[in-house]
Protein backbone atom coordinates (compact mmCIF):
# COMPACT_ATOMS: atom_id res chain seq x y z
CA UNK A 1 0.00 0.00 0.00
CA UNK A 2 1.31 3.47 -1.19
CA UNK A 3 0.24 6.68 1.06
CA UNK A 4 -0.06 9.73 0.82
CA UNK A 5 3.26 12.38 2.30
CA UNK A 6 3.86 15.82 2.88
CA UNK A 7 6.60 18.21 0.86
CA UNK A 8 8.96 20.38 2.30
CA UNK A 9 6.28 23.25 1.17
CA UNK A 10 3.55 21.10 2.77
CA UNK A 11 4.53 22.37 6.10
CA UNK A 12 7.06 25.17 5.29
CA UNK A 13 6.42 27.85 8.45
CA UNK A 14 3.42 25.96 9.04
CA UNK A 15 1.56 24.62 12.86
CA UNK A 16 1.62 20.58 12.63
CA UNK A 17 -0.40 18.59 14.33
CA UNK A 18 1.57 15.40 14.33
CA UNK A 19 0.06 11.97 16.29
CA UNK A 20 2.79 10.23 17.39
CA UNK A 21 2.83 7.03 19.63
CA UNK A 22 3.84 7.55 23.03
CA UNK A 23 2.54 4.97 25.00
CA UNK A 24 5.80 3.42 25.96
CA UNK A 25 6.11 1.27 29.11
CA UNK A 26 7.08 2.92 31.98
CA UNK A 27 8.55 2.08 35.27
CA UNK A 28 9.87 3.32 38.59
CA UNK A 29 10.12 6.94 36.61
CA UNK A 30 11.68 5.83 33.67
CA UNK A 31 10.69 4.70 30.52
CA UNK A 32 12.06 0.92 30.04
CA UNK A 33 11.98 0.58 26.03
CA UNK A 34 12.02 3.89 24.08
CA UNK A 35 11.71 1.84 20.44
CA UNK A 36 8.45 4.17 19.88
CA UNK A 37 9.39 7.32 20.88
CA UNK A 38 12.96 6.97 18.81
CA UNK A 39 10.87 6.13 16.10
CA UNK A 40 9.15 8.76 15.40
CA UNK A 41 12.60 10.47 14.42
CA UNK A 42 12.71 10.40 10.65
CA UNK A 43 9.30 12.39 10.31
CA UNK A 44 10.42 14.99 13.11
CA UNK A 45 13.22 15.83 11.35
CA UNK A 46 11.69 15.94 7.80
CA UNK A 47 9.39 18.29 9.68
CA UNK A 48 11.72 20.58 11.37
CA UNK A 49 14.23 20.56 8.65
CA UNK A 50 11.58 22.18 6.65
CA UNK A 51 10.93 24.69 9.13
CA UNK A 52 7.59 23.36 10.86
CA UNK A 53 6.30 24.17 14.14
CA UNK A 54 5.07 20.95 15.85
CA UNK A 55 3.16 19.76 18.50
CA UNK A 56 3.53 16.20 19.55
CA UNK A 57 0.22 14.38 20.60
CA UNK A 58 0.00 10.94 21.88
CA UNK A 59 -2.49 8.83 24.35
CA UNK A 60 -0.20 7.46 27.38
CA UNK A 61 -1.68 4.48 29.53
CA UNK A 62 -5.57 4.10 29.88
CA UNK A 63 -6.98 7.34 32.25
CA UNK A 64 -10.69 5.93 31.06
CA UNK A 65 -11.12 10.02 29.85
CA UNK A 66 -10.15 11.70 33.37
CA UNK A 67 -7.50 13.66 34.01
CA UNK A 68 -4.97 11.56 36.16
CA UNK A 69 -1.50 12.73 37.36
CA UNK A 70 -0.12 8.80 36.65
CA UNK A 71 -0.40 8.63 33.12
CA UNK A 72 0.55 12.18 32.22
CA UNK A 73 2.75 12.75 29.51
CA UNK A 74 5.20 15.25 31.72
CA UNK A 75 6.81 12.46 32.93
CA UNK A 76 8.33 11.31 29.72
CA UNK A 77 9.39 14.79 28.60
CA UNK A 78 12.84 13.96 29.57
CA UNK A 79 13.32 10.37 27.89
CA UNK A 80 11.75 12.61 24.96
CA UNK A 81 14.71 15.44 25.09
CA UNK A 82 16.87 12.51 25.55
CA UNK A 83 15.90 10.54 22.13
CA UNK A 84 15.53 13.78 20.31
CA UNK A 85 18.23 15.63 21.62
CA UNK A 86 16.02 18.69 21.50
CA UNK A 87 14.49 20.51 23.61
CA UNK A 88 10.99 19.58 24.43
CA UNK A 89 7.91 22.47 25.96
CA UNK A 90 4.97 20.37 27.64
CA UNK A 91 1.67 21.95 27.85
CA UNK A 92 -0.77 20.50 30.31
CA UNK A 93 -3.10 20.15 28.11
CA UNK A 94 -4.12 18.75 24.59
CA UNK A 95 -6.61 21.11 22.98
CA UNK A 96 -7.95 24.86 23.53
CA UNK A 97 -6.29 28.26 24.61
CA UNK A 98 -2.99 26.91 26.49
CA UNK A 99 -2.04 25.03 23.15
CA UNK A 100 -2.78 27.98 20.72
CA UNK A 101 -0.81 30.38 22.91
CA UNK A 102 2.18 27.83 23.37
CA UNK A 103 2.24 27.33 19.45
CA UNK A 104 2.02 31.12 18.72
CA UNK A 105 5.25 31.89 20.87
CA UNK A 106 7.26 28.80 19.19
CA UNK A 107 9.88 29.31 16.66
CA UNK A 108 10.60 27.31 13.64
CA UNK A 109 11.85 23.78 14.00
CA UNK A 110 10.68 23.82 18.05
CA UNK A 111 8.45 21.23 19.31
CA UNK A 112 6.01 20.77 22.13
CA UNK A 113 4.30 17.98 23.97
CA UNK A 114 0.70 18.16 24.43
CA UNK A 115 -0.66 16.44 27.33
CA UNK A 116 -2.57 13.06 26.87
CA UNK A 117 -5.11 13.26 24.70
CA UNK A 118 -7.29 10.56 26.51
CA UNK A 119 -7.56 13.21 29.74
CA UNK A 120 -10.72 13.34 27.34
CA UNK A 121 -13.66 10.77 27.10
CA UNK A 122 -14.44 12.54 23.76
CA UNK A 123 -11.06 11.02 22.07
CA UNK A 124 -11.88 7.67 22.12
CA UNK A 125 -15.35 8.11 21.22
CA UNK A 126 -14.24 10.25 18.09
CA UNK A 127 -16.34 13.25 19.00
CA UNK A 128 -16.28 15.62 16.13
CA UNK A 129 -16.97 18.59 18.49
CA UNK A 130 -13.57 17.77 20.10
CA UNK A 131 -11.73 16.98 17.16
CA UNK A 132 -12.98 20.68 15.73
CA UNK A 133 -11.26 22.13 19.18
CA UNK A 134 -8.25 19.97 18.46
CA UNK A 135 -7.42 20.81 15.12
CA UNK A 136 -8.27 24.71 15.79
CA UNK A 137 -5.06 25.86 16.39
CA UNK A 138 -2.90 23.78 13.28
CA UNK A 139 -2.81 24.08 9.36
CA UNK A 140 -1.46 20.86 8.82
CA UNK A 141 -2.26 17.08 10.89
CA UNK A 142 0.58 13.92 10.30
CA UNK A 143 -0.04 11.18 11.18
CA UNK A 144 2.85 9.09 12.20
CA UNK A 145 1.24 6.34 15.00
CA UNK A 146 0.92 3.23 13.37
CA UNK A 147 0.32 1.29 16.75
CA UNK A 148 -2.75 3.43 17.24
CA UNK A 149 -3.90 4.10 13.59
CA UNK A 150 -6.66 0.80 13.74
CA UNK A 151 -8.51 2.82 16.47
CA UNK A 152 -10.54 5.68 15.09
CA UNK A 153 -9.75 8.04 17.80
CA UNK A 154 -10.26 12.30 17.36
CA UNK A 155 -6.34 12.56 17.63
CA UNK A 156 -5.65 9.43 15.06
CA UNK A 157 -8.35 10.13 12.77
CA UNK A 158 -11.10 12.78 13.48
CA UNK A 159 -9.23 15.59 12.72
CA UNK A 160 -8.09 14.33 8.97
CA UNK A 161 -10.67 15.77 7.49
CA UNK A 162 -10.70 19.08 9.45
CA UNK A 163 -7.00 19.79 8.61
CA UNK A 164 -4.74 19.34 5.63
CA UNK A 165 -3.20 15.71 6.28
CA UNK A 166 -0.72 13.52 5.49
CA UNK A 167 1.00 10.23 6.63
CA UNK A 168 4.14 10.25 8.60
CA UNK A 169 7.64 8.30 7.07
CA UNK A 170 7.04 5.49 9.98
CA UNK A 171 3.46 5.01 8.76
CA UNK A 172 4.81 4.77 5.42
CA UNK A 173 7.40 2.26 6.10
CA UNK A 174 4.76 -0.28 8.14
CA UNK A 175 2.59 0.31 5.01
CA UNK A 176 5.21 -0.54 2.79
CA UNK A 177 6.96 -3.78 4.88
CA UNK A 178 3.21 -5.04 5.89
CA UNK A 179 1.71 -4.75 2.30
CA UNK A 180 5.32 -6.88 1.43
CA UNK A 181 4.37 -9.89 3.55
CA UNK A 182 0.86 -9.78 3.32
CA UNK A 183 -0.38 -8.30 0.10
CA UNK A 184 1.85 -10.08 -2.86
CA UNK A 185 4.67 -11.60 -0.82
CA UNK A 186 7.37 -13.15 -2.78
CA UNK A 187 7.52 -17.06 -2.97
CA UNK A 188 8.04 -18.75 -0.45
CA UNK A 189 6.23 -17.30 1.89
CA UNK A 190 6.68 -18.55 5.48
CA UNK A 191 4.15 -17.34 7.96
CA UNK A 192 4.91 -18.43 11.64
CA UNK A 193 1.81 -17.73 14.40
CA UNK A 194 2.59 -17.80 18.11
CA UNK A 195 1.12 -16.13 21.32
CA UNK A 196 -1.78 -17.34 23.35
CA UNK A 197 -4.55 -17.26 21.71
CA UNK A 198 -6.30 -18.88 18.14
CA UNK A 199 -8.85 -16.56 18.61
CA UNK A 200 -5.98 -13.47 17.72
CA UNK A 201 -5.22 -15.20 14.62
CA UNK A 202 -8.18 -16.34 13.42
CA UNK A 203 -8.64 -13.49 10.52
CA UNK A 204 -4.74 -13.30 9.78
CA UNK A 205 -5.24 -17.11 8.95
CA UNK A 206 -8.24 -16.61 6.83
CA UNK A 207 -6.72 -13.76 4.62
CA UNK A 208 -3.05 -15.65 4.60
CA UNK A 209 -4.07 -18.65 3.86
CA UNK A 210 -4.17 -18.85 0.29
CA UNK A 211 -0.95 -16.69 -0.02
CA UNK A 212 1.33 -19.22 2.35
CA UNK A 213 3.41 -21.91 1.41
CA UNK A 214 4.12 -22.94 5.14
CA UNK A 215 2.58 -21.93 8.71
CA UNK A 216 4.55 -22.65 11.88
CA UNK A 217 2.49 -22.97 14.95
CA UNK A 218 4.36 -22.35 18.26
CA UNK A 219 3.41 -20.81 21.62
CA UNK A 220 0.42 -21.40 23.67
CA UNK A 221 -2.15 -21.99 20.16
CA UNK A 222 -0.56 -24.55 19.22
CA UNK A 223 -1.98 -26.50 21.70
CA UNK A 224 -5.23 -26.00 20.57
CA UNK A 225 -4.30 -27.06 17.17
CA UNK A 226 -2.61 -30.23 18.44
CA UNK A 227 -5.63 -31.29 21.17
CA UNK A 228 -7.90 -30.75 17.75
CA UNK A 229 -5.55 -33.51 16.30
CA UNK A 230 -6.19 -35.66 19.55
CA UNK A 231 -3.42 -35.17 21.26
CA UNK A 232 -3.24 -34.83 25.14
CA UNK A 233 -2.39 -31.44 26.08
CA UNK A 234 -2.11 -32.07 29.41
CA UNK A 235 -2.52 -28.39 31.57
CA UNK A 236 -1.73 -26.08 28.54
CA UNK A 237 -3.63 -23.62 27.18
CA UNK A 238 -6.38 -24.59 25.10
CA UNK A 239 -9.26 -22.58 23.28
CA UNK A 240 -11.78 -25.07 23.46
CA UNK A 241 -14.55 -23.24 21.71
CA UNK A 242 -11.76 -22.80 18.70
CA UNK A 243 -11.03 -26.48 18.14
CA UNK A 244 -12.95 -26.67 14.84
CA UNK A 245 -11.92 -23.84 13.66
CA UNK A 246 -8.61 -25.50 14.50
CA UNK A 247 -9.68 -29.14 12.55
CA UNK A 248 -11.37 -26.99 9.81
CA UNK A 249 -8.00 -24.92 9.10
CA UNK A 250 -5.98 -28.07 9.12
CA UNK A 251 -7.75 -29.79 6.38
CA UNK A 252 -8.63 -26.78 4.30
CA UNK A 253 -4.31 -26.15 4.12
CA UNK A 254 -3.74 -29.28 3.50
CA UNK A 255 -6.33 -29.18 0.46
CA UNK A 256 -4.59 -26.11 -0.70
CA UNK A 257 -1.38 -27.82 -0.45
CA UNK A 258 -0.10 -25.15 2.29
CA UNK A 259 2.26 -27.05 4.86
CA UNK A 260 1.42 -26.22 8.38
CA UNK A 261 3.51 -27.81 11.10
CA UNK A 262 3.25 -27.84 15.04
CA UNK A 263 5.54 -29.04 17.56
CA UNK A 264 6.75 -32.18 17.64
CA UNK A 265 8.60 -31.77 21.68
CA UNK A 266 7.80 -29.55 24.16
CA UNK A 267 9.68 -27.67 27.08
CA UNK A 268 6.77 -28.51 29.97
CA UNK A 269 6.36 -27.45 32.93
CA UNK A 270 3.84 -27.79 36.52
CA UNK A 271 3.29 -24.04 36.02
CA UNK A 272 5.31 -20.67 34.94
CA UNK A 273 7.02 -20.49 38.74
CA UNK A 274 8.17 -24.27 38.36
CA UNK A 275 12.36 -24.12 37.78
CA UNK A 276 12.44 -27.89 36.74
CA UNK A 277 11.64 -27.32 33.25
CA UNK A 278 11.81 -30.30 30.96
CA UNK A 279 11.51 -31.37 27.45
CA UNK A 280 8.56 -33.67 26.95
CA UNK A 281 9.13 -35.51 23.34
CA UNK A 282 6.60 -35.86 20.93
CA UNK A 283 3.11 -34.33 20.49
CA UNK A 284 1.63 -35.34 24.06
CA UNK A 285 1.79 -33.04 27.15
CA UNK A 286 1.95 -35.31 30.40
CA UNK A 287 -1.13 -34.82 32.18
CA UNK A 288 0.19 -32.76 35.31
CA UNK A 289 2.23 -30.24 32.81
CA UNK A 290 1.43 -27.30 30.82
CA UNK A 291 3.88 -26.14 27.77
CA UNK A 292 5.10 -23.34 27.86
CA UNK A 293 8.02 -23.17 24.63
CA UNK A 294 8.44 -25.38 21.88
CA UNK A 295 10.85 -28.05 22.36
CA UNK A 296 14.40 -27.91 20.85
CA UNK A 297 13.64 -30.55 18.01
CA UNK A 298 11.06 -28.35 17.00
CA UNK A 299 12.77 -25.65 17.16
CA UNK A 300 15.31 -27.21 14.49
CA UNK A 301 12.44 -28.41 12.24
CA UNK A 302 11.18 -24.36 12.49
CA UNK A 303 14.41 -23.10 11.26
CA UNK A 304 15.11 -25.88 8.68
CA UNK A 305 12.10 -25.01 7.41
CA UNK A 306 12.51 -21.24 6.85
CA UNK A 307 15.68 -21.81 5.15
CA UNK A 308 15.16 -20.72 1.54
CA UNK A 309 12.13 -18.69 2.57
CA UNK A 310 11.95 -14.85 0.52
CA UNK A 311 8.80 -13.88 3.09
CA UNK A 312 8.13 -14.02 6.60
CA UNK A 313 6.04 -12.78 8.80
CA UNK A 314 6.36 -13.67 12.19
CA UNK A 315 3.36 -12.68 14.95
CA UNK A 316 3.60 -14.11 18.39
CA UNK A 317 6.17 -15.94 20.48
CA UNK A 318 7.33 -19.22 20.63
CA UNK A 319 6.83 -19.58 24.42
CA UNK A 320 6.61 -17.58 27.68
CA UNK A 321 10.09 -16.22 26.48
CA UNK A 322 10.04 -13.87 29.50
CA UNK A 323 11.18 -16.33 31.69
CA UNK A 324 14.97 -18.08 30.39
CA UNK A 325 13.36 -21.59 30.96
CA UNK A 326 10.88 -20.60 28.53
CA UNK A 327 12.51 -18.49 25.51
CA UNK A 328 15.21 -20.66 23.99
CA UNK A 329 12.11 -20.96 21.10
CA UNK A 330 11.87 -18.16 20.22
CA UNK A 331 15.69 -17.23 20.59
CA UNK A 332 16.23 -20.01 17.60
CA UNK A 333 13.74 -18.61 15.44
CA UNK A 334 15.30 -15.01 16.08
CA UNK A 335 18.05 -16.68 14.82
CA UNK A 336 16.83 -18.76 11.81
CA UNK A 337 14.85 -15.56 10.60
CA UNK A 338 17.87 -13.35 10.60
CA UNK A 339 19.73 -16.30 8.89
CA UNK A 340 16.78 -15.98 6.27
CA UNK A 341 16.92 -12.46 6.46
CA UNK A 342 20.78 -12.47 5.45
CA UNK A 343 20.15 -14.50 2.52
CA UNK A 344 17.44 -12.21 1.20
CA UNK A 345 14.24 -13.04 2.17
CA UNK A 346 12.07 -10.27 3.11
CA UNK A 347 11.35 -10.75 7.06
CA UNK A 348 8.39 -8.72 9.31
CA UNK A 349 7.85 -8.65 13.28
CA UNK A 350 4.60 -8.13 13.73
CA UNK A 351 4.42 -5.89 17.43
CA UNK A 352 3.81 -6.70 20.34
CA UNK A 353 5.43 -9.45 22.48
CA UNK A 354 6.68 -10.69 19.17
CA UNK A 355 8.60 -7.06 18.99
CA UNK A 356 9.65 -7.66 22.75
CA UNK A 357 11.15 -11.12 22.12
CA UNK A 358 13.35 -9.81 18.82
CA UNK A 359 14.29 -6.97 20.93
CA UNK A 360 15.41 -9.30 24.14
CA UNK A 361 17.52 -11.61 22.08
CA UNK A 362 19.61 -8.52 20.45
CA UNK A 363 18.28 -9.49 16.49
CA UNK A 364 15.69 -5.87 15.93
CA UNK A 365 18.20 -5.21 13.30
CA UNK A 366 18.99 -8.46 12.02
CA UNK A 367 15.39 -8.67 10.35
CA UNK A 368 13.60 -6.18 7.64
CA UNK A 369 11.17 -4.74 9.83
CA UNK A 370 9.81 -4.99 13.09
CA UNK A 371 6.41 -3.01 13.91
CA UNK A 372 5.54 -0.55 16.37
CA UNK A 373 1.77 -1.74 16.68
CA UNK A 374 1.04 -5.14 17.81
CA UNK A 375 -2.61 -4.74 17.25
CA UNK A 376 -2.38 -2.60 14.12
CA UNK A 377 -0.16 -5.07 12.27
CA UNK A 378 -2.49 -7.97 13.05
CA UNK A 379 -5.66 -5.44 11.60
CA UNK A 380 -3.32 -4.89 8.86
CA UNK A 381 -2.60 -8.42 7.94
CA UNK A 382 -6.00 -9.46 8.19
CA UNK A 383 -7.02 -6.97 5.56
CA UNK A 384 -8.78 -4.58 7.54
CA UNK A 385 -8.90 -0.81 6.55
CA UNK A 386 -7.20 1.03 9.59
CA UNK A 387 -9.03 4.58 10.05
CA UNK A 388 -5.84 5.94 10.79
CA UNK A 389 -4.18 5.02 7.47
CA UNK A 390 -6.86 4.20 4.67
CA UNK A 391 -7.28 8.13 4.27
CA UNK A 392 -3.36 8.18 2.79
CA UNK A 393 -3.88 5.30 0.69
CA UNK A 394 -3.19 6.58 -3.27
CA UNK A 395 -5.33 4.53 -5.04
Amino acid sequence: MKLRTFEASDVQGKKVLMRVDFNVPFKNGVVTDDSRIRAHIPTLKRLLDAGAKVALASHFGRPKGKVDPAFSLSQIVPDVEKAYSLKVKFVDDCVGDKVKAVLDELKSGEIILLENTRFYAEEQKNDPEFAKKMAAPFDVFVMDAFSACHRADVSTAGVIPLLKSFAGGLLMREAEMLGAVSESPAKPYVLILGGAKVSDKIAVVGNLLDKADKILIGGGMAYTFLKAQGYEIGKSLCEEDRLDFAKETLAKAASMGVKVLLPIDNVVASGLDDANAQVADGCNVPADKMGLDIGPKTAKLFADELKGAKSILWNGPMGVFENAAFAEGSKVLCQAVADSTREGAVSVIGGGDTASAVRKFGFADKVSHVSTGGGASLEYCEGKKLPGMAPFEIK
